[in-house]
């Protein structure tokens, strides 16, 4: 893979980000629910891809909101074809880094208990476990038990330049 490049998505990229996101979710975000991340003011789209900085190019995303105190991941998606590369951890340094800029306390997110990868991702970055949401989530095959949702915090103040 060649390097790969980093940076803010707007509108423009609402196709590339609606083909990660419906390519194996199994509860996708709806295209409204991506045109409004993408066009939030309040909020940031980070995309990660290769070769050319084009939609073709787009490999993973990650949304994040701006909170009055805090910010929130909302969303991270990396393409099943690409991932265990380090696409995913590119976006979480990009992440904090915006959040710090913004002057955020803390850096939130929720995760499936069951996703071992991405909790893997965010213990490596630095995130603490916070508390659990107790049948948060809906079943993955939609039918069984709900799941639990992990929440997890990064701290921001003094944690950067």
């Amino acid at each position: 893979m060649s390097d790969p490049w980093l940076r803010t998505l707007d509108g423009d990229w609402l196709e590339a980000v609606e083909r990660i996101e419906h390519h194996g979710q199994p509860h996708p975000w709806s295209r409204v629910q991506l045109m409004g991340a993408l066009t939030d003011p309040q909020g940031s789209v980070w995309g990660v891809g290769v070769g050319e900085q084009a939609s073709e190019g787009l490999c993973g995303f990650a949304v994040l909101s701006r909170q009055p105190f805090d910010a929130e991941l909302q969303a991270i998606t990396v393409a099943p074809q690409v991932r265990r590369q380090g696409l995913a951890g590119r976006l979480v340094t990009a992440l904090i880094d915006q959040a710090v800029g913004w002057g955020s306390e803390r850096l939130l997110l929720e995760v499936r208990a069951s996703n071992q990868a991405a909790l893997a991702l965010y213990r490596r970055s630095g995130f603490r476990d916070d508390g659990v949401r107790r049948g948060y989530y809906p079943p993955l095959n939609g039918c069984g038990a709900r799941e639990d949702a992990l929440l997890m915090s990064f701290p921001l103040v003094g944690s950067r330049g």
